[in-house]
């Protein structure tokens, strides 16, 4: 059965883009961290990060660069941390999220809460960044 993410990329399931090319798309996170927290995934469904295929793997943090450096452009933050997880969902991907301090980047922190509208104008700002 197909993850969540890999339903996302098919368009079966709607979500906030960010970015996309042929290879990765980025979204905002449904249950954020901090405003802009965005995901970073392969198309190409695999569980695990770092059974990614070379190429896909080399090619996801540039992709990433590129996102953060937007989301830092618009979300006031320090700086935009990154790590990989992979427990929610069994598709590769990348968090990104806007931090000013080490607990921001704490995931067993309450989620935030933004409306669907909302979550529409981070994405678009940071689209347009």
């Amino acid at each position: 059965m197909p993850s969540i993410f890999t339903r996302i990329v098919r368009g079966e399931i709607p979500c906030h883009k960010v970015a996309e090319d042929g290879h990765f798309l980025a979204f905002l996170d449904i249950n954020p961290r901090r405003e802009g927290h965005t995901l970073v995934i392969p198309k190409v469904e695999v569980d695990k990060f770092f059974d990614l295929p070379t190429d896909v793997l080399a090619g996801i943090m540039p992709f990433a660069q590129e996102v953060a450096k937007k989301i830092q452009a618009v979300v006031p933050c320090d700086r935009v941390g990154v790590c990989v997880i992979g427990l929610e969902v069994p598709h590769a991907h990348v968090h990104l999220i806007p931090i000013d301090r080490m607990s921001d980047m704490d995931f067993s922190r309450q989620k935030l809460k933004f409306s669907q509208d909302e979550l529409a104008a981070i994405a678009a700002r940071i689209r347009e960044a």
